[in-house]
């Protein structure tokens, strides 16, 4: 019997089996209505999930009104957005994958236009085309995120406490809807990803200062999702690697962040990359595939927790390869699949393990199985 390739090799996390190791990334559609999915969810979803993937994430739910990026992000923060959810998770399930979350609070990077609107900061002409004006936003310091932008409030430690029971009604909610998965969102410059980077945090109790404490609030919510999440069933932290080349946020500070991460239980840690404002020379490239992939290998290796390798990764034998050398254990795509979101199965196809076209959905696989008996492609 020919050996399966690793990308659809099932894995055991707990007691869940994901079918093969492909993950759709949670990406944000700025589409939502007052917080609530629509239609277009449902569309951009079930794409997703038919096409083949063992893992796919619903993207970034906020954990307040005050939590999100655009007025078009999804939200969880209300118990009337729990049925929206669910919907969306028993879709994902319909094509045998298993349904994930992410869950954020925007911080100092909320009030913003959505990227096809701008992507800045929030003002009159805004209210004046689509009747959407600002909110105050919070974070860990009252650094703006960049020129132009606004200077967030710093939170108390009285509204960090507020903001750690939004997060603990955001996983029961999460869980309602019968999600897999939940993912604690702490990179890209937003909320978690600002109290852990000195070039955010700036406080001086014990929230900021050394990484210990910068590594207080993010770790304190990771530990409450545990808690509130199923024994049986794992939960996943998204980081930011690195905030940049020789600057802030290092991958030494990740491989102990993900320590404490296994400590208090989290099973998967996810590493993404960036999200402050940085100097040219500091800025990470990001044109080379797979150019975040060290950051998954030195963390899972030196951390000893599983991880999510994620960007620019296109190529199924190169994804493969990422899975065989050891480097992570889930491979994570974003964008690809908007250009091509039958790509799991296709992959399936090229590397030769689905004779009987079982990674598509059969209303697809009977005919294109003949199509290409047919036609030879």
């Amino acid at each position: 019997m020919t050996e399966l390739p690793l990308l659809f090799t099932p894995l055991q996390l707990r007691d869940l089996e994901l079918k093969n190791r492909i993950v759709v990334s949670p990406m944000a559609t700025y589409s939502a209505r007052e917080g609530f999915a629509t239609d277009w969810h449902t569309a951009h979803i079930g794409k997703l999930a038919a096409g083949g993937a063992g893992l796919v994430f619903v993207e970034q739910s906020s954990v307040s009104i005050q939590g999100r990026i655009t007025h078009g992000c999804l939200g969880i923060w209300s118990d009337d957005q729990i049925e929206g959810h669910a919907g969306l998770a028993a879709l994902i399930h319909q094509f045998n994958a298993k349904a994930a979350i992410q869950i954020a609070h925007s911080g100092r990077k909320g009030s913003s236009q959505r990227p096809w609107e701008g992507g800045g900061p929030l003002g009159k002409a805004d209210i004046d085309a689509r009747g959407e004006g600002p909110w105050e936003i919070a974070a860990s310091s009252s650094i703006p995120f960049d020129n132009g932008w606004p200077a967030p409030h710093m939170l108390t430690a009285a509204e960090i406490d507020v903001v750690v029971d939004d997060f603990r009604h955001a996983f029961r909610r999460a869980r309602a809807a019968r999600y897999d998965i939940v993912e604690l969102h702490c990179a890209h410059g937003y909320l978690m990803h600002s109290f852990l980077s000195p070039l955010a945090n700036n406080r001086n109790d014990e929230y900021g200062g050394s990484r210990e404490n910068r590594m207080r609030l993010p770790l304190r919510v990771a530990a409450i999702m545990r808690e509130e999440w199923p024994d049986h069933l794992p939960v996943f932290v998204r980081i930011s690697s690195v905030d940049g080349v020789d600057i802030g946020w290092s991958i030494e500070d990740s491989i102990a962040f993900a320590t404490e991460l296994r400590a208090v239980g989290v099973d998967v840690v996810d590493c993404s990359s960036g999200g402050m404002k940085l100097p040219r020379g500091n800025s990470l490239v990001s044109r080379t595939p797979g150019f975040q992939v060290p950051f998954a290998e030195r963390i899972q290796r030196e951390a000893g927790i599983p991880t999510v390798a994620v960007g620019l990764i296109r190529e199924a034998e190169y994804a493969e390869g990422i899975l065989k050398d050891g480097k992570a254990t889930l491979i994570a795509l974003g964008r690809e699949l908007l250009w091509n979101p039958n790509w799991p199965a296709q992959t399936a196809l090229a590397l030769g393990c689905d004779a009987e076209w079982s990674h598509w959905p059969e209303q697809y696989g009977w005919w294109l199985k003949r199509r290409v008996a047919q036609q030879g492609r």
